[in-house]
């Protein structure tokens, strides 16, 4: 159920923000900006947010998933669309997703946690202990 509501957080401020930016500044029809939508939220959540995240750091997640929805919204507004200065397009909606990417890793981490409560008890901890003493005689005397 946690990954549902973060998938469709994710969704509906891609949308909206997809919509002002391309559906507003760059006349794409509404259509093509859900489709885009669609794919670059789910593949950004699988890839960026399930795979890459939890192996690595929030920045470099946030890199990858400004590359890849660079890479989506560049060739998908090729294909959905006639003209337009689609590399300015895809740059601006890049950058300010990747702004929300990094706010939203946060939020994910957060939520995807797993509670260590006081019920559980730590089975790996190890008490080890050293014991440090002189010998009496550590050589042995010769006795010249």
């Amino acid at each position: 159920m946690e990954h549902i509501k973060l998938l469709a957080i994710k969704f509906f401020v891609t949308l909206a923000f997809l919509y002002i930016v391309l559906g507003a500044g760059y006349d794409m029809a509404f259509g093509n900006v859900f489709l885009i939508t669609m794919v670059v939220s789910l593949l950004s959540y699988v890839v960026g947010d399930m795979i890459i995240l939890p192996r690595t750091n929030n920045t470099i997640a946030t890199i990858s998933d400004f590359v890849l929805a660079f890479v989506i919204i560049y060739f998908m507004s090729d294909a959905l669309t006639v003209g337009g200065d689609l590399f300015t397009a895809s740059l601006i909606s890049s950058v300010g997703l990747a702004v929300f990417e990094y706010m939203f890793h946060k939020y994910v981490r957060s939520e995807l946690e797993e509670d260590t409560g006081a019920n559980e008890v730590d089975t790996n901890v190890a008490q080890l202990r050293t014991e440090a003493s002189e010998e009496l005689t550590p050589y042995p005397e010769d006795d010249e």
